[in-house]
């Protein structure tokens, strides 16, 4: 049974008002060792505080030492150990991963988002998009006046069905949901499989909204480092072995922010695990159109026994027309429509209309392969131009449009944030693509951003205040 915490002051406080709070509480032997606390969306309602802020102050106490996180069961007041209390480790600073995203698409200064994942728009074709639109708007009104199919406009997901072929997927068309972009995919994918108190794994570093999304949904995450070629496999299996997880959430090629991509042999050691220690895997494709050589992804090798898989044409389309799809087994897809009819009803038929007459008319590949070809271009002059500034790149990605690079020196590139404000630059900084935040010297680059002067100056002038090699001969 929880407990009912007395009223605390908590109203529009910060996390760390609410971490200092609970502490003095616990430090104070109003609860027991061993009693339970109550509920993230419980202490929420309680104290007039947002479940986001509940989550990340009891992560934060667990962390250090003052709760214990139980699979299933929620947060408990831990045991108090005999002897020589451990030195409390460092708590990681709070990042509100939500503001930062508004932060970005509210910005209106001019400064330069190369930390952002969006392409500029002279890399899209907006020319032919507005073809499309006013072709499709010639057409009776009635097939976009009115709401779409449950499962999303059926010539689309029938093109779904034959793109898919290209990584060796053969699926009905009736598995395939269509949604309003990833976002929307992994939002019914979570609200399906899960419920807040349980464990899920996830890639560090990986997608900092997916984290966001999972801590404000009350889910606890267990971080699995991301090497050049995958998973660590030897972390992954310990994990699974002691948490039990549920879920597992990756991203096969081109990850976010790394650029890596999954061996093939890491892929059948990963499905090897999902199957002894029983956990599910959510495979995000976001990227997939940007790949120069389509490689086999775990869904190619599972079918859909313990592999759900989302992907979107968001990046390559419009931002604004945000199409996007989960594709799995029968009984799940039923599960998600129900989820998508009751929180949207339908998503924009009219949208769907427009990406469907895109890649039916052939020009959509055309359009890839030119963008693809842009891209390569734009990581190898960003490698170049890194290498030659002392940088030092994770791995070379095969074909997303980042590259995941540090300054040797900085530990935690969060403090580079105000020096690269006063060149105009909104930077990526590793912490928000950890799943507890905790610093990395790490930056997420747009390569299609990389060659303007302020971001090459900035980086000179930070890799000499931190005594790291610098050439003058870089690239200006």
């Amino acid at each position: 049974m929880e407990n009912r915490l007395p009223r605390l002051p908590m109203a529009g406080a910060t996390v760390e008002d609410i971490v200092a709070a609970l502490s003095k509480l616990l430090e104070g032997g109003s609860l027991p060792p061993g009693a339970r606390m109550p509920s993230v969306r419980s202490l929420a309602a309680q104290q007039g505080i947002s479940r986001y802020a509940v989550v990340e102050a009891y992560e934060r106490l667990v962390a250090l030492g003052r709760l214990v996180a139980r699979r299933g069961s929620g947060f408990f007041v831990s045991t108090p150990t005999r002897g020589v209390p451990p030195a409390p480790r460092p708590v990681p600073p709070v990042f509100d991963v939500g503001q930062l995203i508004r932060r970005v698409l509210e910005d209106d200064s001019g400064a330069l988002r190369v930390g952002g994942p969006w392409m500029p728009d002279e890399w899209l074709d907006a020319g032919k998009l507005q073809t499309v639109i006013r072709s499709l708007a010639g057409r009776p009104g009635g097939l976009y006046l009115q709401y779409g199919h449950p499962l999303g406009y059926a010539p689309l997901r029938q093109q779904l069905q034959r793109l898919l072929t290209e990584i060796d997927v053969r699926v009905d068309i009736t598995q395939i949901l269509l949604t309003t972009g990833t976002s929307q995919a992994l939002d019914l994918v979570t609200r399906h499989l899960l419920r807040p108190g349980d464990a899920v794994m996830v890639d560090d570093p990986g997608y900092y909204n997916l984290f966001a999304y999972l801590r404000w949904y009350g889910v606890r995450l267990l971080a699995v480092p991301r090497l050049p070629d995958g998973p660590d496999i030897g972390v992954l299996r310990a994990c699974a072995a002691e948490h039990r997880p549920k879920v597992y959430y990756t991203q096969t090629a081109m990850q976010n922010p790394t650029g890596s991509t999954m061996g093939l042999g890491v892929m059948h050691r990963v499905l090897s695990a999902a199957a002894e220690f029983g956990f599910l895997i959510v495979e995000d494709d976001t990227y997939n159109d940007l790949e120069a050589q389509t490689g086999p992804r775990l869904a190619t090798l599972d079918g859909f026994e313990r592999v759900t898989y989302v992907r979107s044409f968001s990046k390559t389309v419009s931002g604004s027309f945000r199409v996007g799809c989960v594709i799995g087994g029968l009984p799940m897809i039923d599960d998600l429509v129900r989820a998508k009819i009751l929180t949207a009803i339908t998503s924009s038929q009219f949208n769907e209309m427009v990406v469907h007459q895109l890649l039916a008319e052939g020009h959509y590949r055309k359009f890839l392969d030119r963008l693809r070809l842009r891209i390569e271009a734009a990581i190898a002059d960003t490698v170049e131009r890194f290498t030659a500034l002392g940088l030092e790149i994770f791995c070379r990605p095969s074909g997303a449009n980042f590259v995941w690079a540090r300054i040797p020196g900085v530990e935690d590139s969060s403090v580079l944030q105000q020096r690269a404000d006063e060149h105009g630059l909104i930077l990526a900084h590793g912490a928000v693509f950890r799943p507890h935040l905790e610093p990395s010297p790490w930056m997420r680059f747009n390569v299609a951003l990389c060659d303007d002067p302020r971001l090459t100056r900035f980086l000179r002038e930070a890799s000499a205040a931190w005594g790291a090699r610098t050439v003058d001969s870089a690239p200006s």
